[in-house]
């Protein structure tokens, strides 16, 4: 009985991970902040069915009743008969014939206060609406109205949704592996035991005298996971040339297969993509150097998606990557489901439906994907932000499939821009510098860094000395003026547009001045505010020595929307100013709260 996560603990538990696509806090108290008071039974009883019935249009989720949005425990402050009413709303509030998964519906007793609690599985059977004959299904961290039409599923399709969410008798807990359970539960809680994760996450049910687990636990931990699927697996081919030739003609090889659970698949086959990602030539100056071809983040985006919701159903194959000459194609076994199209996934809306609710919803709480729905967009931004065609999406006889080009776009103005510096056998990199600095625009070091995609200084510094040595990049303006002009781009130095592209003349002109070669140090600082400006950052690090850049990153929709995510990077000029800061005995406290430094690499 020691390992029955009980209703307080899903409280304790949800207060620190807080709301998701997954959880949702509701209040039971309404009016003005000194003037709080009890809501009306109705409108509760309506919040319930509403949520409940966009978890159960969605993948699942749970609903707790006496949490507010900041985490706080405020309770249900009516009575016994008003409580059983509201625990009523599923049957009251949705409509009878098309009624939710439901899983629990309970009360409990959290150091005085009284919390209530729903649980709702996917739906597969219905359309779930309300009393109303309203249609709600989940997005991000809210309940949406959606037509009935788009969350309809064929009936086919049944079976594949419910492979990962049905129970293997004969699998037990001593199958899964150990080490790794413990990892993920400490990522996920520091509260929590693997055998509580397993419930938590709803991977395993416990029937009273042991856990039954389901089969997304043996996909997602397996010990033996050929055992339990013939095909996990990753198979990675090189085509030499821009089609596939068969006979004498034949020209793929195998590069190598990752085999084992998902998390060991997705490190394994990242391993054996990764170093076929860039392509080796020789250069002008006799040297043979490597060329990126893809944006690396976005080809493991795509790895990752096509890993977490392939259709495990189709048992005889795995997930392909074919990598040609001017292409890299990802495949998985499965179509899209059919509420969803091809045209919904390139609108970049988010629109997403989980195949493999449970495999996804682990994954993402472990951190390897992000909000679901924000793979696709986010390959697409990558690709794009790379100057690179937009990605090809194929939906057609069982599969689904990416194809990621090696084929820049540009608009004409910038294609002749670039035309001009062909004799110089640029780089990639170099060649998204150059096109920043269309017909003379000045461009600052931030630009540089988001569009080519860099986060080690040292990679920026290489390619700004590339440049400069052939005297395409010159420094348009001094130090001294950078710093008169930070405050005017929100007090950021690598803001500061400063350099200017150019074609070299015979005799390169020196640079205005030299330039700043202080070895920046990025640190990252945690437990910062959840309402905070960069400008307090600024003031209160400033004490360590000069601050170059805040990057705070922030929630976007919700009620959390604009708010920081707990953390923030913060770049000084000197690595001493680091130094000082990581160093430092003292406690550093913003609002109360003591922050926490740590190096930034350690954190990525």
């Amino acid at each position: 009985m020691e390992n029955i996560l009980r209703l307080t603990e899903r409280v304790d538990i949800a207060i620190e991970i807080g709301e998701s696509y997954y959880r949702e806090f509701k209040s039971a108290y309404e009016g003005p902040p000194d003037n709080k008071v009890p809501r009306k039974i109705c409108e509760i009883k309506y919040d319930i069915a509403k949520t409940l019935v966009a978890f159960a249009n969605a993948d699942g989720g749970e609903l707790f009743i006496g949490i507010e949005d900041n985490h706080s425990i405020k309770g249900v402050p009516h009575n016994s008969a008003q409580i059983d009413e509201i625990l009523n709303a599923p049957k009251d509030c949705i409509l009878k014939e098309t009624p939710i998964p439901l899983k629990q519906a309970a009360k409990t007793n959290y150091n005085g206060l009284t919390v209530l609690y729903f649980a709702v599985n996917k739906g597969s059977d219905f359309v779930h609406l309300t009393s109303k004959g309203e249609c709600f299904q989940r997005k991000d961290r809210e309940s949406v109205p959606t037509s009935s039409e788009r969350i309809r599923f064929e009936r086919e399709e049944k079976i594949s949704i419910e492979y990962d969410r049905s129970f293997v008798d004969i699998a037990k807990i001593t199958d899964l592996d150990n080490d790794l359970l413990e990892q993920i539960s400490q990522h996920i809680s520091k509260l929590i035991s693997p055998e509580k994760l397993l419930q938590y996450l709803d991977l395993a049910e416990f029937d009273g005298t042991s856990l039954k687990l389901r089969r997304a636990a043996l996909l997602l931990f397996a010990k033996r996971s050929n055992r339990w699927h013939p095909r996990l697996q990753v198979r990675i081919f090189k085509v030499r040339g821009t089609e596939e030739k068969t006979g004498e003609d034949f020209n793929v090889t195998e590069v190598g297969e990752a085999n084992g659970n998902i998390f060991q698949l997705i490190s394994s086959s990242w391993d054996l993509l990764r170093p076929h990602l860039t392509d080796t030539q020789f250069s002008e100056d006799a040297l043979f150097r490597n060329q990126i071809m893809y944006p690396e983040l976005a080809c493991r985006e795509a790895l990752v998606n096509a890993i977490t919701h392939r259709d495990y159903n189709i048992e005889g194959r795995g997930v392909e990557v074919k990598i040609f000459n001017d292409r890299l194609m990802i495949t998985n076994p499965g179509q899209l489901l059919s509420s969803i199209t091809i045209n919904d996934l390139e609108a970049l809306n988010g629109a997403h439906q989980s195949r493999n609710t449970y495999i996804a919803r682990v994954l993402r709480e472990a951190g390897h994907i992000r909000e679901l729905g924000e793979g696709i967009r986010r390959i697409f931004d990558l690709m794009k932000t790379n100057d690179l065609v937009k990605p090809q999406l194929k939906s057609e006889n069982k599969t689904f499939s990416i194809t990621l080009f090696y084929r820049h776009i540009y608009t004409p103005e910038e294609q002749l821009w670039l035309d001009e510096f062909e004799k110089f056998n640029l780089t990639r990199e170099q060649k998204t510098v150059v096109r920043l600095g269309v017909n003379g625009r000045l461009i600052s070091a931030k630009e540089i860094f988001d569009n080519v995609g860099i986060v080690d200084e040292k990679v920026y510094r290489e390619l700004i000395e590339s440049l400069k040595k052939t005297g395409i990049l010159t420094s348009h303006i001094s130090q001294n003026e950078i710093q008169k002009l930070k405050k005017k781009y929100g007090g950021s130095k690598k803001a500061v547009p400063k350099y200017k592209i150019q074609l070299p003349k015979t005799e390169i002109i020196s640079d205005i001045e030299e330039e700043d070669r202080s070895d920046y140090a990025r640190i990252y600082v945690g437990n910062i505010p959840y309402i905070i400006e960069e400008e307090k950052i600024y003031e209160v690090l400033g004490k360590f020595g000069e601050v170059v850049d805040v990057i705070i990153p922030r929630w976007s929709g919700g009620p959390r929307d604009k708010q920081s995510k707990g953390f923030c990077f913060v770049e000084f000029d000197k690595r001493l100013s680091a130094n000082n800061a990581l160093n430092s005995t003292s406690t550093i406290l913003i609002e109360g709260r003591k922050l926490r430094f740590k190096e930034a690499e350690k954190v990525f």
